[in-house]
């Protein structure tokens, strides 16, 4: 932790990724993170800030600043995301409208263009998902859909009928 500030922008987005990604809570290490990219925002492309904004909303991190800050550079640089990072906006944005609903997000108004890169990744059942799935169907014969969509295009786990 007493080296972050000696890390790349990139391997700053790597570390709160990985982090968030195994589900590793890290407030510390997140906190010394979040204050070297606020310090050094500039120098971060848009995979980085799109990384980085996605592990921040799916470890919960409950400091508005560093999304607001994220999020205005990546307003800066929409032509620069692909539709990977458009995606893993969309769900930073629904993520800052539930935990912030009262804050102007800069990406608010890419909320459309951001569902349909969410709406056109692949559906791709977890391990738990499926064990799930195959549990429901063999042991309980109960009929069953693998995803299914609300509205705003999030993933629920498998529902029944």
């Amino acid at each position: 932790q007493r080296r972050i500030g000696e890390f790349k922008p990139q391997e700053l987005a790597n570390t709160v990724w990985a982090f968030a990604t195994a589900g590793v809570a890290a407030q510390t290490l997140f906190g010394a993170i979040a204050t070297q990219a606020q310090r050094r925002i500039a120098g971060f492309n848009s995979q980085d800030v799109a990384n980085m904004a996605w592990a921040f909303a799916y470890a919960g991190w409950d400091r508005s600043r560093v999304f607001l800050e994220l999020g205005a550079v990546a307003a800066e640089r929409l032509v620069d995301q692909n539709e990977a990072q458009k995606s893993q906006l969309y769900l930073v944005a629904l993520y800052v409208q539930i935990e912030w609903p009262d804050q102007n997000f800069p990406l608010s108004s890419h909320l459309e263009s951001f569902k349909a890169a969410y709406a056109q990744d692949e559906l791709r059942p977890s391990n738990l998902q499926c064990e799930v799935s195959a549990m429901l169907g063999q042991d309980l014969h109960w009929k069953h859909i693998f995803e299914y969509r609300t509205a705003e295009g999030i993933s629920l786990d498998p529902m029944t009928w």
